[in-house]
């Protein structure tokens, strides 16, 4: 079962020239699904991690489901004023302008070792953001994982020079 084969490609969307890449018809398929996490649970079963953190909002459905099959805690990072208690934030770059993503002040403590998730990787921005995060709160990133990478748009590299380890399930190359 490929899930590639399972991920859906919407022209043109949000905008002209972008191929926006919907995991929603992997979620939807139940065996679908299951090999995702199946495949996540089997690399991430031998590896000391305290937590599993996810990128909102489909960061949290693949995270969860992971942190709970491997029976550890979940961090929810959410986008600016979404959390409800005291956060801590870190701002990043977007195409025009900056956004900020924000995660609890006692949600990761020194020396944690945290699963940073995702369900896709561009241009590796916000998964930079939340590594900072993570790290200024003392947690120690395992390794950073998304169902999707976009290589052409260069995020793995970016997360790789900044001395971080990165597994995707698959990939979208070009068109």
């Amino acid at each position: 079962m490929s899930i590639k084969s399972r991920i859906r490609t919407i022209r043109h969307y949000p905008k002209q020239g972008i191929m926006f890449r919907d995991i929603t018809t992997l979620l939807k398929d139940p065996v679908g699904l299951r090999v995702t996490i199946n495949e996540l649970v089997n690399r991430y079963t031998a590896v000391k991690i305290d937590r599993v953190a996810g990128i909102e909002a489909r960061g949290f459905i693949i995270g969860s489901a992971l942190a709970f099959q491997l029976g550890v805690g979940f961090v929810p990072i959410r986008k600016k004023g979404k959390l409800p208690a005291e956060t801590v934030g870190q701002d990043y770059e977007l195409e025009y302008g900056t956004d900020r993503i924000e995660i609890h002040v006692d949600a990761v403590a020194e020396g944690e070792r945290i699963l940073l998730v995702d369900d896709l990787i561009a241009t590796g921005g916000t998964a930079e953001a939340a590594c900072t995060l993570i790290e200024s709160m003392g947690g120690k990133i395992i390794e950073c994982c998304f169902v999707i990478d976009l290589p052409d748009l260069g995020g793995c590299k970016r997360l790789e020079k900044n001395g971080q380890k990165v597994f995707s399930l698959c990939e979208f190359e070009g068109d």
